[in-house]
């Protein structure tokens, strides 16, 4: 039986080994983006939560919205540029955010010379979709937190 810590330092967990679950052309667009998967180090399973580093010039993600999934962002280090389908916010160390599936697409990126360091927290309800409004991509839930991708017409990648 494997024995799950009570407690870590964070930035001693290993980075996520792949940088997206995107697929091409999108998951290339991830580069200088590293997540340390805090949540799984305790075998927690109905939300993700995962210290993420952007280097200058990467962004994490592409411009998204979930249909029923919840996000939660806190800014620890750097000033990232919070880009949704309507404004661009300069973000800075002690900031927050949340993201509704009503609420706005967005994503972070790293406009800067400095590293950024947030820590994300997310859901995991089944049956979530992810729409993609920039670009010709659908992703939907198939669990345990596993995604399908599609173009928008429906075809796979």
């Amino acid at each position: 039986m494997m024995t799950t810590p009570t407690t870590i330092l964070a930035t001693e967990v290993p980075p996520r080994k792949i940088v997206s679950i995107y697929p091409e052309p999108f998951a290339s667009m991830m580069n200088g983006r590293e997540k340390r998967q805090l949540g799984e180090m305790f075998g927690i399973k109905k939300f993700g939560v995962n210290l993420t580093k952007l280097a200058p010039g990467a962004r994490s993600a592409l411009l998204h919205r979930h249909s029923i999934q919840e996000e939660f962002i806190y800014i620890l280090e750097g000033k990232p540029t919070l880009v949704t389908d309507n404004d661009e916010i300069e973000l800075q160390p002690g900031m927050c955010a949340g993201f509704t599936p009503e609420g706005p697409a967005h994503y972070l990126i790293n406009k800067t010379s400095e590293i950024i360091v947030y820590l994300e927290v997310g859901d995991r309800t089944p049956g979530d979709k992810a729409s993609y409004p920039a670009d010709d991509l659908v992703a939907v839930s198939t669990g345990n937190n596993q995604w399908q991708f599609l173009h928008k017409n429906g075809e796979k990648y």
